[in-house]
């Protein structure tokens, strides 16, 4: 019986530090449910748009926003409102999978550098300084346009560009840890190298971690609409904020501002979202902060 109920307290005291970490900070609080939103229309996109966002109807091209179209529709006729929400399962997927395989990828390079030093923290340095030499966007346009613009390539292209982040903070992280008093017990105890840095060092490292994670999430989104804009990106008539946002910007002069205005906002408040949610994560998963 003591072992079916075992983890009750575990799992009672992790949701009470997060109800404590929502309720201490309102903004965060605020950040959480707007991520909430964009998680909805990420899964139930589809089901929510009130029309096909690929139906065209070119009796309808350039309305404004009205009670029919809330956010009016572009030059082929299409819903704006449809593109835009259809659209968020996207743009979420690319930002999601990009900074996964970054974080990842990262974490291992620099937590093994960091903790044994050595020829591979100087391997590795130097290949971080060499992806660094470059302007990151500019990098990615490379990547993307040497591979083909599918989303998987640019996802890799994404992921590429944000490694060094993570790489370099994980590594100075473990470094300072790697001879600290609770470090060098666990490794007294019997604990292996590889379970010291998993199970000890790499849990602290964790805090400023997912600020980082929150930045680059909103990072990915922009640098993955940026290759849409310049036509790098995902290919018409897929929805995607950069596409819609590089097709609306020919008819901003002509008065249809509408048609990259929405688009535009969705960009930016997702982005604004990811950038409120990083003092939140930190704090739910920095170990002294627990209650």
């Amino acid at each position: 019986m003591s072992d079916a109920t075992a983890p009750a307290p575990a799992r009672q005291s992790t949701l009470g530090h997060i109800g404590y970490v929502l309720r201490d900070n309102p903004v965060t609080l605020v950040a959480f449910l707007m991520f909430a939103l964009l998680i909805v229309l990420a899964f139930f996109g589809p089901m929510l748009a009130p029309y096909d966002p690929l139906a065209s109807n070119a009796s309808r091209a350039l309305e404004p926003p009205s009670w029919d179209h809330w956010f009016g529709t572009d030059n082929l006729g299409r819903d704006i409102l449809s593109r835009v929400i259809v659209a968020t399962r996207l743009d979420l997927t690319i930002s999601v999978a990009a900074v996964a395989l970054s974080f990842i990828a990262g974490s291992v390079l620099g937590a093994v550098a960091g903790y044994w030093g050595g020829w591979v923290d100087a391997g590795l340095s130097r290949c971080l300084d060499t992806i660094m030499a470059f302007p990151l966007f500019v990098l990615a346009m490379g990547i993307v346009a040497a591979m083909g613009n599918t989303v998987e390539n640019i996802v890799y292209a994404t992921a590429i560009i944000n490694l060094p982040f993570y790489a370099r903070l994980v590594r100075a992280e473990v470094n300072i840890r790697r001879n600290a008093g609770f470090a060098l017990a666990a490794k007294l105890s019997g604990n292996s190298d590889a379970r010291v840095l998993a199970l000890h060092i790499f849990p602290n490292a964790l805090p400023p971690m997912m600020v980082q994670v929150s930045l680059n999430l909103g990072w990915a989104i922009l640098n993955a609409a940026g290759l849409s804009f310049i036509g790098l990106g995902v290919r018409p008539p897929t929805a995607e904020w950069g596409i819609m946002v590089a097709e609306g910007a020919n008819f901003i002069v002509s008065g249809e501002w509408w048609v990259a205005l929405f688009p535009g906002m969705a960009l930016v408040l997702a982005v604004f979202t990811f950038n409120l949610l990083g003092d939140g994560l930190r704090d739910m998963v920095d170990p002294r902060r627990r209650t």
